[in-house]
């Protein structure tokens, strides 16, 4: 889908296809070790102004039931009230407000992430999109990455233990990123 805005500039809907994206997050666990997981429910879009880059506008839902860190035990509690709340929050979305070229030549797309009830500003650091390339069915398709940084506690998830020998079981520091590949809408 391609429109015409009121000056001109042409725009284009990117539809993220979940089979072929992933959205990622590590925290370090005890102090020693990083623990990974993965949210395998996502959606979103990206309406790409063909002339400016930086004029695009990015929206994404990740449904926080479906996270996975491959051990259930884990899974259950992250879902629960101690961490995500999935049931009574669903839903992490994002929101872009702005986006500006880097000096290295990738972008930085800033925007509202909402998790468990709260809305934060975050930057995304993001490489791509790539040209545009026909699927065997004819579909065009672009990819991205993108990554950031968020302390979890900023967003109300607050659950700890302390450990024994010292320190806490999980890091406030969540690495966050994204591979999608998006297809024209």
């Amino acid at each position: 889908m391609s429109t015409t805005t009121a000056v001109g500039t042409k725009t284009s809907t990117w539809n993220i296809d979940p089979a072929h994206s992933v959205a990622e997050f590590k925290v370090k666990h005890m102090m020693i070790s990083n623990v990974k997981g993965q949210f395998t429910a996502l959606k979103g879009s990206v309406t790409l102004d063909e002339a400016d880059v930086t004029r695009s506008k990015v929206e994404a839902t990740i449904e926080t039931a479906s996270v996975n860190t491959r051990e259930p035990q884990r899974d259950a509690h992250l879902k629960s009230a101690d961490f995500f709340d999935a049931e009574k929050y669903p839903e992490l979305k994002f929101v872009s407000t702005g986006i500006r070229k880097t000096s290295d030549g990738e972008l930085a797309v800033t925007g509202d992430l909402t998790m468990h009830g709260v809305t934060k500003s975050v930057t995304f650091a993001v490489e791509g999109p790539t040209a545009p390339a026909k699927d065997p069915w004819g579909n065009l398709r672009i990819g991205l990455s993108a990554t950031t940084k968020i302390n979890r506690k900023d967003f109300g998830l607050n659950w700890n233990a302390a450990l024994e020998t010292g320190g806490i079981l999980v890091g406030e520091e969540v690495a966050l990123a994204l591979d999608v590949q998006l297809v024209k809408g």
